[in-house]
């Protein structure tokens, strides 16, 4: 563990344009989770299982507080608009870069030619699929236009003396603040699982990605195998998917028949709440999950 922690520490794992995160410290390991758990064994129990099975035992059951007696501090630079996303978190420690004592990060998130993305058609936050190149190269050669502009408009204004807590006024999302971000890991995997999550917009997702893949895993390895394997690699089933599934298997019973079964064998199962609706996010939500486990044909 210290081994693993000195050659993390102050690495800057980049992200994006000119993004990064960055291990600053970290608070216990693996055996912290499993030291905290078992104080509630009273003193002279003892151990019932190894500290992997706990680990695990604890995560699949959302039994939480062990794993907030260990933190993570992390510096992250960040673009505003995926800070906006990020800091509604409020389960940590933040102290961020000030624009009013100090001059605005000379960095800007860009997007390459390729990477620009059109509005979903079914999810009003979200990307669709990417626009034609050409599309993207005048928009990207817009972007570098005005970022340009701005920055020159702010360091002129900064020239003529006027302060930094006004001039700083008409930065655009795309500027780069940075942060102290301390977390415990409850709180840490909660967001990782959230952001890290095929629905989040795809820069913060980035974000995530690197804190999870880069820090948390080599610092927690048990816990990150858990992680994956109950949170990120699962899917939960409401009391209505529930019904929907045993009313599948029920005519399937009656029928013979075996899955995949047919968008037909799947309306005429669905809870009735869902039927007189024309668009329903839950039906869908539950159609996902059965053709991820192969139970619906793909649509």
């Amino acid at each position: 563990m210290p081994e693993v922690f000195e050659e993390l520490q102050w690495k800057k794992f980049p992200v994006g344009s000119d993004g990064f995160v960055c291990l600053v410290d970290v608070m216990g390991n693996d055996s912290s989770v499993v030291q905290a758990a078992r104080v509630s064994y009273g003193k002279g129990t003892k151990k019932v299982s190894d500290d992997r099975t706990l680990i695990r035992y604890l995560l699949r059951h959302r039994h939480t507080t062990p794993f907030e007696m260990a933190e993570v501090k992390l510096l992250v630079r960040v673009p505003m608009d995926c800070w906006r996303q990020w800091i509604r978190h409020r389960t940590a420690n933040v102290n961020e870069y000030s624009t009013r004592y100090s001059e605005a990060i000379d960095a800007a998130q860009t997007t390459p030619p390729d990477q620009w993305r059109t509005q979903a058609a079914s999810n009003r936050q979200g990307s669709g699929d990417p626009l034609p190149v050409d599309v993207g190269e005048r928009l990207t050669a817009a972007e570098t236009e005005l970022q340009q502009g701005v920055r020159k408009a702010y360091d002129e204004r900064l020239e003529a003396g006027v302060a930094r807590e006004q001039a700083r006024k008409d930065l655009p999302l795309c500027t780069y603040t940075e942060a102290y971000w301390k977390i415990d890991l409850h709180n840490l995997l909660h967001f990782l699982s959230l952001r890290m999550d095929s629905h989040a917009q795809l820069e913060i997702r980035e974000f995530a990605t690197a804190i999870g893949h880069e820090i948390v895993k080599p610092l927690f390895p048990v816990v990150w195998e858990a992680f994956e394997d109950y949170r990120l690699g699962a899917a939960f089933f409401t009391r209505l998917e529930i019904g929907v599934v045993s009313r599948l298997m029920a005519t399937a019973a009656a029928d013979s028949t075996a899955p995949p079964y047919s968008e037909e064998a799947f309306l005429a199962a669905q809870d009735p709440t869902w039927i007189d609706l024309k668009r329903c996010r839950e039906r869908d939500e539950c159609r996902g999950k059965l053709e991820a486990m192969g139970i619906l044909a793909p649509a």
